[in-house]
């Protein structure tokens, strides 16, 4: 038996023959025979085909996985019709004379390459979807290439990678699970494959030998085990089972509300990163979007986005959400957060620079865009606002009243902008401080943890050689975690926490009992949360050593420094 490890796609256990998937690559001619307009007229008719068939596709994954997983489809066929992607193929056809299917590879791989080289794994995860598309504009053009072949029997798929296309054209009754070399858990391929709940692993550096040989994927753990004996056959069937069970009661969960035994109710909501990831928090039993990091329009941009591009990616997440609330957070941008299109100078401490509200407030027509953009997507569900890094009363002020301009301008425009609620990151020493102050001025505070912990504890969280020293279960920023909730309860302003806290299932009770009404968490976790939610009693005491926060008013809080 030979176990061999990999990156965890998708749960579940999957169980039988491997097959490998060589994927054939046609050679195409470079040198067309015909002219840049008639190689043009070719590429223009193989997209209205390739549009088309994504229609198609859209359709029968709405049948199967519900418009959450259908929508994967919809976004291929707008890429079809971006503009960089269209640049692309047009600069290679007029610049090389190049043939139609050439010069829809050549600009795949350019923005493929462009996507996978950002430091956002959102991003990343793009380049398979910019990859898929070209692949299937080139076998509209050459008549060529098809799905995986599975065979006569279920088979665990291995493949160097794994489009959305390629995923859904298989035959389900014959895919046990896949592997791949390349791939990540934030791209479509995962969302579709844990949507299918089909087993998957990604990283798995396989050799085309293994065709045919016996194997167990173990999508939890991480693990590929060929050849496995009877032992590790009967475990990993036991643990099948065990994860069908947990799976049943899990999704029994999903439309059911966040509330403890004794009758306390919060809102478990999803932390996303783009518009496509709604479809994954919905999937999960989310409540809503807790946080919407605005930053990833940004970073690696040539240019910065404008209020078009902006409402498109607001627009498509309010929708997807159905009625359940997003909070957008303004643009975080600084620090360890680069982003080329702002043009930032170099700083001695970057995260205590000028980042996020700072820039912009110092740079307020980059704000206005983006508030623009958030006003005009507010028109089709319920939006609110949140501030990052907030440390000053000025700061909210300043940018509630660029807030309230625009929304002026678009009324004069002719334009209905949405209604919003406003609310403040808690990030910084300062803020936790006049939290009484601020919930005075917004509708919610949304504690980030990270930053708390980092600026409270000046310990740099970039940093690795800080990792002992940076504990976010600290007292003093439990503590402060703890003054923040009584504060903003004070003057009625909802709690929440987005941070990586929020997820710790080992404070969950502590922060019920602190008062908190909502944690945001990544979308795989909603699930588990709201089951230990639902299993809480808080009329009790605490048990003792579990948690060691108390309630904090003015003396005991000045008491601490």
């Amino acid at each position: 038996m030979h176990t061999v490890s990999g990156i965890s796609v998708s749960g579940g256990i999957a169980a039988g023959p491997l097959r490998v998937w060589k994927r054939t690559e046609t050679r195409l001619s470079r040198v067309s025979r015909l002219a840049p307009g008639q190689e043009r007229a070719r590429f223009e008719a193989a997209c209205k085909t390739a549009g088309s068939q994504l229609e198609g596709l859209y359709r029968q994954v709405l049948a199967e996985a519900g418009k959450d997983s259908a929508a994967i489809f919809e976004i291929h066929r707008m890429m079809l019709e971006d503009e960089d992607y269209l640049e692309a193929v047009m600069s290679v056809l007029e610049t090389q004379g190049a043939t139609a299917e050439y010069a829809a590879q050549e600009a795949g791989r350019q923005l493929s390459a462009a996507f996978s080289a950002m430091n956002s794994e959102y991003m990343q995860a793009r380049a398979a979807d910019v990859t898929d598309i070209s692949r299937r504009v080139i076998r509209i053009l050459t008549g060529q290439g098809g799905a995986a072949a599975l065979g006569d029997r279920p088979v665990i798929l291995a493949a160097g990678e794994l489009t959305p296309s390629e995923l859904v054209r298989l035959d389900r009754s014959r895919l046990l699970g896949f592997l791949t070399r390349c791939g990540s858990a934030a791209s479509h391929t995962a969302i579709l494959a844990r949507t299918m709940n089909i087993p998957a692993l990604t990283g798995v550096d396989f050799d085309e030998d293994w065709d045919g040989r016996t194997a167990v994927l173990d999508g939890c753990g991480g693990r590929l085990y060929l050849d496995p004996d009877r032992g590790l056959l009967a475990a990993m069937e036991e643990k099948r089972q065990g994860l069908l069970r947990d799976r049943a009661l899990l999704q029994g969960l999903r439309d059911l509300p966040s509330v403890t035994l004794d009758g306390r109710e919060i809102q478990i909501c999803a932390n996303i990163g783009g518009p496509a990831d709604a479809a994954l928090a919905l999937e999960n039993g989310a409540q809503g979007v807790g946080l919407f990091r605005s930053e990833f329009l940004y970073l690696n941009a040539e240019k910065c986005p404008g209020e078009e591009e902006q409402l498109a990616a607001y627009r498509q997440a309010v929708r997807a959400m159905a009625g359940r609330r997003v909070v957008i957070r303004t643009l975080d941008a600084g620090a360890d957060k680069r982003a080329d299109c702002l043009c930032l100078e170099r700083e001695e401490n970057p995260a205590l620079g000028l980042r996020a509200i700072r820039l912009c407030l110092e740079r307020k027509e980059l704000f206005r865009t983006q508030l623009r953009a958030i006003l005009r997507a507010a028109a089709f569900g319920p939006v609110s606002i949140l501030f990052p890094m907030i440390a000053s009363l000025w700061e909210v002020r300043e940018a509630r009243a660029l807030l309230e301009d625009c929304r002026s301008e678009l009324q004069a425009e002719g334009a209905a902008p949405g209604g919003v609620r406003l609310g403040v990151m808690i990030e910084t020493p300062a803020a936790v401080m006049i939290a009484g102050e601020l919930a005075q001025e917004v509708d919610f505070f949304s504690i980030g943890t990270n930053d708390l912990t980092q600026y409270t504890l000046a310990a740099d969280r970039q940093d690795p050689r800080l990792e002992r020293f940076r504990d976010p279960r600290h007292p003093a920023v439990l503590r402060m975690i703890g003054y923040t909730v009584e504060a903003g309860h004070r003057h009625g302003c909802r709690v929440a926490i987005c941070g990586g806290l929020a997820a710790d299932r080992s404070l969950t009770e502590a922060f019920l009992r602190m008062g908190v009404d909502e944690l945001s968490v990544p979308p795989s976790d909603i699930l588990p949360l709201r089951r230990l939610v639902r299993g809480l009693d808080l009329r009790g005491e605490q048990t003792p050593g579990e948690c060691p926060v108390r309630s904090l008013n003015g003396a005991d809080f000045q008491g601490i420094f």
